[in-house]
């Protein structure tokens, strides 16, 4: 136990596990808290108002990422370096999200008649503007996270989450009698909104001013010309991947009545949230692969190991304990998603692989390279969803998922293999990354 505790400790002495591990944390503490909202949403509200809430926030999260995704990988790359003009680009980086995903999601209302009965619930002047405002402010509180940890900071993650994760289950309840058709909506945005004050107080009025002071003065900041051509190659992949994050489900909502997507989402949102562990340390290593490129390949065998020993055993538990995690929300709940969590899980393994090696082709720049792996999955998870969705309903998305997943792990297989051994054989990473690079 001691020899455990010690490694503990050694590993947090390592910026990228201990950015990592912070982000994983607020992953779990997510995930909990997560669970405990939805619990509290199926006990509250009804079937069909559960249903509709799981998909009016997707839809908004859909459109708030829309360039809001696109940026924690270039926040991720360009804030370790960003030196006096990390200020500009965080901001930048807010107001090109807000706007875009304003204007998406401003198209969507105009359209809604077109997206079915379900988002029926927007319709009208007041539901709609108080839609387009949760948009912006969750696109702002979307690179919040990635900002924090861009700059180091990634410890504030759990915290910040663990407190708005509490607020927004105490207003669930607090307005479930005053708003019986549309309080799961309300109480998802109002404490996003509140949450923006004290964390962009903590960036900009301690964390970046400390930030500039100890960047390096020899170091020349970041040109909005190489940052642009970075987006360039990695926007259209990351929208790619948007899709499969988000408009799949929206796309499901679609074809299926309000309760059965409920019970979906319930499955898809357990499932992402392991995703995420895949993710978070491989964030961890794209801010650490800029900081200094020559270690590189180390942090991606770190990575690997350390992704897989907290993944595996989580994958296991979810594929075994399916049917009496989801039978938490009810049996209905369990008899329609245990297939598709399973799948799910089973597809994060592959997964792991291909965001290690999505991260060090950014913490590289090789951007086209980025751009081709992720739109290659997107079209692949998307293709195979909908060619499989007449035969096996909703669980396409799983079979989809996990049969893309496998296949873009093993055709990058082999340049990951490279990768990690770069280190190993004496050659420098940013050689090896340059030549490729947009």
């Amino acid at each position: 136990m001691s020899n455990l505790w010690a490694k503990v400790l050694r590993d947090l002495r390592n910026p990228l596990f201990l950015q990592g591990y912070a982000l994983m944390a607020n992953t779990v503490i997510t995930g909990v808290l997560g669970m405990g909202y939805w619990l509290l949403a199926a006990h509250f509200y009804s079937p069909e108002e559960f249903g509709r809430g799981q998909a009016v926030i997707t839809a908004m999260r859909l459109f708030a990422s829309l360039t809001a995704l696109s940026f924690v990988g270039a926040l991720a790359r360009y804030l370790p370096i960003g030196g006096r003009r990390t200020p500009e680009l965080i901001l930048r980086g807010y107001g090109l999200a807000a706007a875009t995903g304003g204007v998406a999601a401003l198209g969507f209302l105009l359209t809604l008649p077109l997206w079915g009965k379900t988002y029926s619930v927007l319709a009208g002047f007041g539901p709609g503007l108080f839609f387009l405002f949760s948009v912006l402010v969750w696109a702002v509180f979307t690179l919040q996270d990635v900002v924090l940890t861009g700059l180091r900071r990634a410890t504030f993650v759990p915290l910040n989450n663990l407190i708005f994760g509490l607020v927004k289950m105490g207003m669930l309840v607090a307005v479930a009698g005053a708003l019986p058709s549309g309080g799961i909506f309300v109480s998802w945005v109002i404490p996003t909104a509140l949450a923006l004050i004290p964390i962009n107080w903590l960036i900009f009025g301690v964390i970046v001013p400390r930030h500039v002071r100890q960047a390096d003065p020899t170091q020349e900041p970041p040109r909005l010309r190489e940052i642009g051509r970075f987006l360039s190659g990695d926007f259209p992949g990351t929208l790619s991947m948007l899709a499969i994050v988000y408009l799949v489900p929206v796309v499901v909502a679609t074809q299926v009545g309000e309760a059965t997507f409920g019970r979906f989402s319930m499955a898809h949102t357990l499932a992402s949230m392991i995703e995420l562990l895949a993710m978070n340390m491989a964030v961890s290593l794209t801010v650490e692969g800029s900081f200094d490129r020559n270690a590189l390949a180390m942090n991606c065998r770190r990575a690997l190991r350390r992704a897989f020993m907290i993944v595996v055993p989580i994958v296991t538990v979810a594929i075994l304990g399916a049917p009496l995690i989801l039978r938490i929300f009810g049996d209905a709940f369990a008899e329609e998603g245990t297939t598709l969590l399973r799948l799910m899980a089973l597809a994060v393994l592959p997964r792991v692989l291909i965001e290690v090696y999505l991260s060090a082709l950014r913490a590289t720049s090789q951007a086209r390279l980025l751009a081709l792996v992720q739109i290659g999955l997107a079209v692949a998870v998307l293709a195979s969803t909908l060619t499989l969705f007449p035969i096996f309903g909703v669980n396409a998305v799983g079979y989809g998922v996990l049969f893309s997943q496998l296949l873009v792990a093993l055709l990058i297989f082999g340049n990951l293999r490279k990768i990690l051994k770069i280190g190993q054989t004496g050659r420098s990473v940013v050689t090896q990354g340059s030549s490729g690079a947009a």
